[in-house]
């Protein structure tokens, strides 16, 4: 965090009651409704000019709304196929080149799928990808923060162990905390105790910054054995958000956090309101 010390909310893309479908009507709303972030989607591709780019970074300042992005939701840095790798490479660094020109503070990237491969094996080559992209960055002087997210199907790449050992040991990783992501994928991590449990594991393995600077997720979610099905309303869905949000107070985590349920705006608003209630 650059400012002030606190937790802010925002919405997972353009909030829906925005007139006009674009990210600079976006930033206006976000400061309308009273939130305070919004994250960026490129999730079905790259499609932005760079002087978009540049007005989208000054209308975010002018409207002091902190920005992260989503990269394409098709990354997978442990293909089999070269070719696929070295696509997903070029969206991750394409992403991290935009979010620098637009203000954002972090890339939220899925890493990839396990396929064949075994847990260590994905690891490793997610890693090499990964190494590769921030080599590139630092010598065009990016410091853009690249934020693999933890992932909610347990054929996926992206367990909190995984995330976490993959921050630590690679300069210029912090995570993207997505709980229902995480309470999905494991059927449990549901309660006031988990959560603190959570926030405690990743200050232990990448400092307090890492929760002084935090990026997350959350919705509602619908699961099964093979873990996330669908992302719905919170209110629908069995995450007792109740406790997360007083786990995020008690803990003082400071950074982002962005709403992904379908009703977006409101279940980001309703965090944020009872965010604000508690002492």
């Amino acid at each position: 965090m650059t400012s002030a010390s606190k937790l802010l909310f925002g919405t997972a893309g353009i909030p829906h009651q925005t007139t006009i479908s674009s990210t600079l009507k976006g930033i206006q709303e976000v400061k309308n409704l009273g939130l305070d972030c919004l994250e960026i989607e490129f999730v079905k591709g790259i499609k932005m000019s760079l002087d978009l780019a540049q007005e989208i970074k000054k209308a975010a300042s002018a409207s002091q709304i902190r920005l992260s992005l989503h990269a394409p939701y098709y990354i997978n840095l442990n293909s089999v196929e070269e070719g696929k790798r070295l696509s997903s490479q070029e969206r991750l660094l394409t992403s991290g080149r935009i979010a620098k020109i637009c203000g954002a503070e972090s890339v939220v990237f899925h890493p990839g799928y396990y396929g064949e491969k075994t847990s260590e094996e994905t690891y490793q080559n997610i890693r090499k990808g990964i190494s590769e992209i921030i080599s590139i960055l630092k010598a065009e002087r990016n410091n853009i923060i690249l934020r693999p997210e933890t992932m909610g199907k347990k054929t996926q790449f992206g367990s909190l162990e995984e995330t976490l050992r993959l921050c630590r040991e690679t300069e210029g990783l912090l995570p993207c905390l997505d709980f229902s992501h995480l309470h999905a994928r494991e059927g449990k991590i549901n309660s006031y105790s988990e959560f603190q449990r959570i926030f405690k594991k990743v200050e232990k393995k990448l400092g307090i910054l890492a929760l002084k600077n935090a990026h997350i997720h959350i919705s509602g979610s619908e699961y099964n054995a093979k873990g996330e099905r669908k992302h719905i309303n919170l209110q629908s869905s069995d995450f007792r958000y109740d406790e997360w949000i007083q786990a995020l107070k008690d803990l003082e985590v400071e950074g982002m956090v962005i709403c992904e349920s379908p009703n977006l705006e409101k279940d980001a608003l309703m965090l944020k309101n009872l965010y604000q209630s508690r002492a």
